[in-house]
């Protein structure tokens, strides 16, 4: 089976990311290529390094039209068996191209839909009419999360061309314990300048502004000053919330060694209050790290024994100041067991749900009628 993935860009980014994992556990028989409409970045280099081949097609906007004679060639010459688009702006002309190159099964992931905006961007009458036309170009919507999927159902779109199918992280690069991880702790922190007492929160995303980040830079304020923050990742936020931080902050920018910079914190804090899924939550369960969450749909989607180290406050600094207090302060433990939630989410699952959901659409079947693929 052939498989060409339309995507906007290729920089990092959480829909990126998921695109590199999902494409590398697909079950075998699935040949991928990915076409990037512009902005090839960091994560079309690992998809060439893994022996992907990736089609720039150097989309100079959002109106460049002359990109979908260029898509639809592609697609054409590609002779794929499926389109499968991510992003709003792939989802609009890789759904078109692929239908007028007369391919029969096109779908697409929604990584980042709420009630009023799409990708962070405030969402007006013309824009959403103009996806649910894209939308019906298609055969199927995948949403990550049930939260996702009702979106889309109060937005127009048909229940039964919706399927439910979460994302996931590569669970055995996370280290939960052991002298391995006790090894790779103490290394990480002495990079980063932390000291053996320190104790360290933890914060993983994109640094903008619907990430809350600011929260807890708040918080850290009214804390011990053996009390620091670690935050990885890039933004245009950055500048204003490491400056509002000052010397008890750490901002690593973008990193690929994720898992590693994990093994240095004492627990991760997510304070977005507008998630749709929650992937940095479901990496800081899979390092052992007790979690501070303010929405993750992945786990609010699964009984709480799925994830006891997990808790989820309101997203305001008293909050997380309370609660990292209280951790802070508590004797030390050992790690715990790995939670429930990190082998429901594991992309091993995840990608082949996915390669049974495409070989259901070739086969002229829909996805289940609750919408989710089993």
């Amino acid at each position: 089976m052939r498989v060409l993935h339309v995507i906007t860009g290729l920089a990092a980014g959480g829909a990126e990311q998921q695109l590199l994992l999902t494409i590398r556990h697909l079950p075998p028989g699935i040949e991928c290529e990915v076409a990037t409409l512009t902005n090839p970045g960091s994560v079309a280099a690992a998809l060439r390094a893994e022996g992907v081949r990736v089609h720039e097609l150097g989309m100079r906007g959002n109106r460049d039209l002359a990109v979908l004679p260029r898509l639809t060639a592609l697609i054409r010459r590609g002779r794929y068996d499926v389109v499968h688009t991510h992003l709003y702006r792939a989802g609009l002309y890789g759904r078109l191209a692929a239908r007028l190159a007369g391919v029969r099964v096109v779908l697409a992931t929604e990584h980042s839909l709420h009630a009023g905006t799409i990708e962070g961007r405030t969402v007006g009458a013309g824009v959403k009419s103009l996806y649910l036309v894209a939308e019906r170009l298609g055969s199927t919507t995948v949403a990550v999360s049930q939260r996702v999927a009702g979106t889309l159902c109060d937005w127009g779109v048909p229940e039964q061309r919706v399927a439910v199918l979460p994302n996931g992280i590569e669970a055995h690069r996370f280290t939960p314990a052991g002298r391995l991880r006790d090894l790779q702790r103490a290394r990480m922190r002495a990079e980063l300048g932390f000291a053996p007492g320190d104790f360290v929160v933890g914060a993983v995303g994109r640094l903008v502004p619907g990430k809350r980040f600011d929260v807890l830079v708040q918080a850290l304020r009214e804390l011990s000053p053996k009390v620091r923050l670690l935050v990885v990742g890039d933004g245009p936020e950055r500048a204003r919330l490491a400056a509002a931080a000052g010397e008890r902050a750490v901002f690593t920018g973008e990193r690929s060694d994720v898992p590693a910079l994990l093994t240095a914190m004492d627990v991760l804090a997510a304070p977005s209050t507008e998630e749709t899924f929650g992937l940095a939550v479901l990496e800081g369960l899979a390092a052992g790290l007790p979690i501070l969450h303010s929405g993750c749909p992945a786990l609010e989607e699964l009984p709480a024994e799925a994830a006891p180290g997990a808790r989820k406050l309101p997203s305001v600094a008293g909050a997380y100041r309370a609660a990292v207090f209280d951790l802070a302060t508590r004797p030390p433990t050992a790690v715990p067991p790995r939670p429930a939630a990190v082998a429901h989410y594991d992309i091993v699952r995840t990608a082949a749900r996915l390669g049974a959901l495409y070989q259901r659409l070739r086969e002229g079947r829909r996805p289940s009628p609750a919408g989710r693929e089993s």
